[in-house]
């Protein structure tokens, strides 16, 4: 037998290191979820040889499918999805980027989408994993908003170019994805609570009971997923923490 030492921190609730409080109430309420809803990785682990079951994580945000009463994912609104294009074909020069006030250092016409990305998180407006930025060097560069703009109609920046070379270069801004919208009508856009515990299911099975807490103190940061606390309707039990 083959004997290590072992570490553990303890944390409110083994499993759930995203509950910081259930406020005195312990009632919650039992749900039915639809699994073929859930998606692996995201919101459940799969199984190993010697552990048939899968699990799903607790703390997913569901919402209730009004066609067949049973729980899913909560369909959070949609995120802020912008490109820069540049065009005109330039051979040198600079650009710049404002949001809401604040410009970015100068950079190159032909910048790689991490350049793109530190620039925007070196303004004191915009905190890392609020903005995301994909592409090529030089372009098109796709600005996902996140982090405390999650959920949120973003305001697109705007650029100052000095371009040279090529034929008029210019740089434009498209929204090609609005922030704010809701993205199901079948119910599952009205968060309704979190998934408390986590769930063991196996393969194959379509439906399991859950308790859905609806009472509670949530450190946002610690959710298995992406959640917007703006999005809860008024007079939700639950209160949430962004940073502890």
């Amino acid at each position: 037998m083959d004997i290590q030492p072992y570490t553990t921190t303890e944390t409110l609730a083994v499993g759930r290191p995203w509950l910081m409080s259930m406020l005195g109430i312990e009632a919650n309420q039992t749900v039915t979820l639809d699994l073929t809803a859930f998606d692996q990785n995201l919101h459940w682990t799969e199984a190993s040889k010697y552990q048939p079951e899968r699990k799903l994580k607790s703390g997913i945000p569901l919402g209730k499918n009004t066609a067949s009463g049973l729980f899913e994912p909560y369909a959070a609104v949609t995120n802020e999805v912008q490109t820069l294009t540049v065009t005109g074909g330039p051979t040198g020069g600079t650009f710049t980027i404002t949001w809401s006030g604040q410009t970015t250092a100068a950079l190159a016409y032909n910048a790689t989408a991490a350049q793109v990305q530190s620039a925007l998180e070196a303004l004191s407006n915009i905190a890392p994993g609020d903005v995301t930025v994909t592409g090529s060097a030089g372009g098109p560069w796709t600005l996902t908003w996140g982090g405390t703009q999650l959920g949120e109609d973003v305001a697109a920046p705007t650029t100052t170019e000095s371009f040279t070379g090529g034929t008029t270069p210019d740089i434009t801004i498209a929204t090609t994805t609005a922030g704010g919208a809701a993205t199901a009508s079948d119910g599952t856009q009205v968060f309704a609570g979190f998934l408390f515990t986590e769930v063991s299911f196996y393969p194959g099975t379509a439906k399991v009971a859950a308790p859905l807490m609806v009472h509670g103190q949530i450190d946002v940061a610690k959710l298995p997923v992406a959640f917007d606390p703006t999005d809860v309707p008024a007079g939700s039990n639950l209160q949430f923490i962004y940073k502890v």
